[in-house]
């Protein structure tokens, strides 16, 4: 108990940039995601490659990799952000394109007479995928979803090795300290099951509410 007792300021900090990095990164995976999805669906051809290439791209591509692309590459093009913000674009970016797919298959659950009804009934393709097809899409892929958002948050780990503040970066410091490294990931392994819990009982409330009966 004396490694978090002694040093639960540092572990508090770890934790809530942990939070912080998981949350809005969610939120952009979410958004991309969904219109990544739309663009895999699209009538347009253009937007069902671009949506194709950027899935293709992302989900072959190892995260550590894209986060040296976004930390090392983009200052060379002159766009300079604090560390933080360069994580949430590789963490929300990466997880987006698993996050379409997520979305993608819940719309092919979705009977295709009723997007050819709406359309009949003179529906625009983003008004028939907005409030036909989405809204019963999300209810069969809440579980997949909340899966994927908590495989962000535990890889949200890889954010300390690029002096982002986030609950694994702590050992480095406690490690100096002299502190048992045991105990030491004992209590980083609780705070990040305390995230993967809070996460995984959010998606069991909503399943529950508006998940499909199986």
């Amino acid at each position: 108990m004396d490694v978090l007792t002694d040093n639960f300021s540092l572990y508090g900090e770890g934790f809530l940039g942990t939070v912080e990095l998981t949350v809005y990164s969610s939120a952009l995976a979410l958004a991309l995601g969904f219109v990544m999805a739309s663009f895999r669906v699209a009538p347009v051809g253009s937007l069902r490659v671009l949506g194709t290439v950027w899935v293709t791209v992302l989900r072959n591509t190892p995260l550590t990799l894209l986060f040296f692309a976004v930390l090392l590459g983009l200052p060379r093009f002159g766009l300079v952000l604090p560390f933080q913000l360069f994580a949430v674009l590789a963490l929300g970016c990466y997880t987006s394109a698993f996050i379409c797919e997520v979305l993608r298959s819940g719309i092919n659950t979705v009977p295709t007479g009723q997007g050819e009804a709406a359309r009949t009934l003179g529906m625009s393709f983003g008004q028939t995928l907005g409030n036909v097809v989405l809204p019963q899409a999300f209810r069969s892929v809440i579980p997949p979803i909340g899966s994927t958002l908590i495989a962000l948050a535990k890889n949200s780990a890889i954010a300390g090795a690029f002096s982002v503040t986030e609950l694994l970066g702590t050992y480095r410091t406690l490690n100096e300290l002299g502190y048992s490294i045991i105990w030491t990931f004992i209590w980083i392994a609780v705070g990040y099951l305390i995230i993967t819990l809070t996460i995984s009982a959010l998606f069991h409330v909503m399943e529950k509410r508006w998940g499909v009966a199986r």
